[in-house]
This record gives C-alpha cells, structure tokens and sequence, in this order.
C-alpha cells in the first residue's frame, strides 16, 4: 500500500463527509423539507450551478472509461469526446430560463412534476419514473464500478473493499444533506478535476518526451491510432458524428442534468453558468482523452484499459501529488452517483409515493423515507457492481442514450410545442425507448449510427404523429394546460 496516497484520499473522503453534515442543517431547518432536499431551495449561483452541472456530467467515463478507451483506439476518440464541448451550452439554452420559470409556476421539484403537470396523466408519470430507476440503476452501477476500481488499482484493496469504502461515504453525504450537500461537493470536485487532469497531462507530455516523440511512438506501433477512425478502423465518420447526438444535445434529455436547469437563482446566474460549463467540460474531456493517448507510449503493456489513468498517475509522479489528481477522478464518480441517486430517490419518493401513494404524507414520513430509500439504493447499487463489465464506458453510454431516447422529445416539445399532448408523450417515450433497447440488442450501429440517432427520430416521430392524431379529442385539456404554463 502507498500511504502517501491513501493519506490524502482518506482526508477527501472525510471533507466530502464534513461536508454532509454541514449542509444537513439546512435540510433540518427548511419549512419544505422536498424543495430543500431535492432542489437545494433553488438558489444555485452561476459558478455552483456550473461545476455541478459539469461534475455531475463528468463521471467514471470520463476519468476511466474516457481515457481508457481512448488508450485502445488512439486519437480518433479524442475526436469523438470533444462533441461533448456542446453539453452545458445545449441544456442550458434549450431549457434554461423556461424550463426554470415553467417549474416554478407549477412548484416542480423533479422532472416528473413537469412532466405530470404538462401532460396530465399518471401513465406518463409512472413510466417516466420507472424509465429513470431502471436506466439510472445502470448508470450508477457503472459509476460504482470505476469507485471500487480506483481504489484497488491506487490503496492495493481488494476491489469489493474499495467498493465498500466507496459507497458508505457517498451514501452518508448524500442521505443526509441531500440536493445542497451534492451541489457544494459538485463544485469541490469540479475543481479539483480541473486541477487534477491539468497536472496529469502535462506529467504525460514530459515523460514521453514531447508531442512529436509520443506521436512517432503511436505511429511506429500502429499509424491507425493517429486517424480518425481509430486503431482498428471501426469509428467510422458516422459513428462519430453520431456521437454527437448521445453525449451533445441528447444530454438534455437526462433527469440528473435537467433538474439542474431549474434549481438556479437568477438568469444571471444561468449566463455565467453556461460559460463556464462549456470550458470546464471542453478542457476536462479534451485533456483527459489526450491523456489516455499519451499513455499508451509511455505504458504499452496496461492489460485493463480502465485503469490507464491511475497506472500512468502511479508511474510519473510522486506519491503525494498522485493523491491530488486521483482526487479528481473520484470526484467525478462520487459527484455523478450522488446526483444521480438523488435523483433515483425523488422519482420514488415525490414521483410514485407522493402523487399515488400516500398524497397526504407527513413530512417527517417523506424525510424518514427518503433518507430511507436512498440508503436502500445505494446497496442495492452496490451489490449490482460486484460483478463488473470489462470496459464500463459502454455500460454507461447504455443508460445514457435510454435516457435520452425516453425524455428528450416530452422536455423540449414540452416546453416549445402547445400542441403536445400525453399520447405523444406517452408514444416517444414507449417508442424511444424499445427502439433504442432493440438496436443495442440486434442491431449495434444501424446505417453506420450510434443506436440513439435513429431511437431519437423514431421517438421524434412517434411524438408529433401521437399529439397531431389526438389534437381535437385533447382540446378542453390543451386549453388549460396553455393558459397555466404559457399565460403571464
């Protein structure tokens, strides 16, 4: 075991903790225990909102997955991760300031609030909850993964005690200070992935001898991995510019980033919010996937790409500072399975028990239950995890798209489109979904595409084809849904 290393992690951990407690006064004290909990009393400023939206979208994938891929297939998918310099931009200006006010009009803690309130219908609601259980439980799961990988490869653990060392700090911090514990760890963590991949790529250019020897590396072992179509030609341009829609305008679609857009103080606050998002996303991807490349002439021989970035963190630089930069990517992991299990929570807590459960619960029983059912994710996560795919980036890509081909058309027509209605919404989510399962099943890259392309269209489709089919039998309705989310 290196004790410098696990020093200065342990001392992280204990700050994330702190942290928990810290911010459960507020929760104690708040008069609406769900809007403080879950929203964090939607009084985001522009640099926290940033670095949450950015640390909460930055995750294992990026810190592990990321580069480990980019370690196998070269500099064609240093290409493919830069489309995600659109994500802040893209979530808050599509949804920003009306995502914000609509919410407020209605008091929506959660996605589902709006979706409840804009479509009218309990299958709506029910499904849409369910859809995001399901495909967070499998984005939390890759999460996991990357927590109890970290700390194997950096302390010398077994991978199931790192698992456990992991999840009990991440569930304690989240339980109980809720939505404002994660935003302020978000921004910590933001930083600190900021500051970690900046060391850690400047580290990798001196030890493999600067830019021209490490590309002279890459190509005498394989001139593929410097194209862009990567070491075995498969990234085929389509395949890229696919890529586009799952971790680019798609991220719009996921419930642990929208609820974001509705959490903060002031346009102001969103303004600046979008500026720094950008950068902070654009540099962090960028730098990290270079990372990867980089490594692969320096260390030639990593048998499990998921760990390439510890490993060359290990290799190039002393014991106290590789504490530092691996901070970073278990902040990235601890900040998106904190958002996310959040997230899962409040669709169980607020969506289904609340709205059809028990509507008149006390709310000392919705704090005892979501204290209560957040814990219970958190373990059932855990166990889910013991047993990892090889290359968690795809796991996670899973979720993502699933994600984005159930919610991204009922958000933004939503929110755009007044003749929009809970047939169309019901249909895009129903057909987003099934299609995006079945291509990933049967048909991995149909017409040279990322299966989430074509999901998207369909459910696209399956939206203006389900309002326009009903538009006269949801006439009353339509009228009033207009006048309470449109009018003054």
């Amino acid at each position: 075991m290196n004790w410098e290393v696990i020093i200065i992690l342990i001392l992280y951990l204990i700050a994330m903790f702190l942290i928990g407690v810290f911010s459960s006064k507020w929760v104690r004290k708040s008069s609406d225990f769900t809007n403080e909990y879950f929203l964090g009393g939607r009084q985001l400023g522009g640099f926290v909102l940033a670095m949450t939206m950015f640390a909460t979208y930055a995750s294992a994938s990026s810190f592990l997955g990321g580069p480990g891929a980019a370690y196998t297939f070269g500099l064609a998918w240093v290409l493919l991760s830069m489309t995600q310099l659109v994500t802040g931009y893209f979530t808050l200006s599509i949804l920003g300031k009306k995502f914000a006010i609509m919410a407020r009009k209605i008091n929506a803690v959660t996605l589902v609030d709006f979706l409840k309130e804009r479509y009218r219908n309990k299958w709506v609601v029910i499904l849409s909850a369910i859809c995001i259980v399901v495909f967070l439980f499998a984005l939390m799961a890759a999460q996991w993964v990357g927590g109890g990988h970290l700390m194997e490869s950096v302390m010398g653990i077994p991978y199931v005690s790192g698992l456990f060392v992991f999840g009990m700090v991440l569930v304690i911090y989240t339980v109980i200070g809720g939505f404002r514990a994660v935003a302020i760890t978000d921004t910590i963590q933001g930083v600190i992935m900021l500051i970690g991949s900046s060391i850690l790529v400047v580290a990798a250019v001196i030890a493999g001898g600067g830019i021209n020897n490490i590309m002279s590396g890459l190509i005498s072992e394989n001139p593929n991995l410097v194209s862009p179509f990567g070491s075995d030609q498969s990234l085929s341009p389509a395949y890229v510019s696919s890529y586009w829609v799952l971790v680019g305008v798609g991220v719009v679609g996921l419930p642990q980033i929208a609820v974001r857009a509705i959490s903060y103080r002031s346009s102001k606050s969103m303004h600046s919010a979008i500026m720094i998002g950008t950068f902070a996303v654009g540099f962090v991807m960028l730098v990290l996937t270079l990372t990867g490349v980089f490594a692969r002439v320096i260390m030639p021989e990593v048998s499990v790409a998921d760990n390439t970035l510890p490993l060359l963190a290990l290799e190039l630089l002393p014991p106290w500072l590789v504490g530092i930069v691996l901070a970073g990517p278990l902040a990235a992991i601890m900040s998106t399975v904190s958002s996310v299990l959040l997230v899962a929570s409040s669709s169980i807590i607020k969506d289904i028990y609340l709205n059809y459960v028990k509507p008149d619960a006390t709310s000392k029983t919705v704090q005892r239950l979501s204290y209560g059912v957040t814990t219970i994710i958190g373990v059932i996560v855990f166990f889910m995890a013991i047993k990892p795919p090889s290359l968690l980036i795809w796991l996670n890509l899973f979720a993502m798209g699933g994600l984005e081909a159930a919610f991204i058309w009922p958000i933004v027509m939503g929110l755009y489109w007044k003749t929009g209605n809970s047939v169309g919404a019901l249909s895009s989510i129903l057909t987003g979904v099934i299609a995006f399962i079945c291509f990933n099943t049967f048909i991995s890259n149909p017409f040279g595409l990322h299966p989430v392309v074509i999901s998207v269209i369909l459910s696209f489709l399956a939206y203006v084809f389900g309002s326009l089919f009903t538009k006269k039998r949801f006439a009353a309705q339509r009228s009033e849904i207009v006048t309470k989310f449109w009018s003054a």
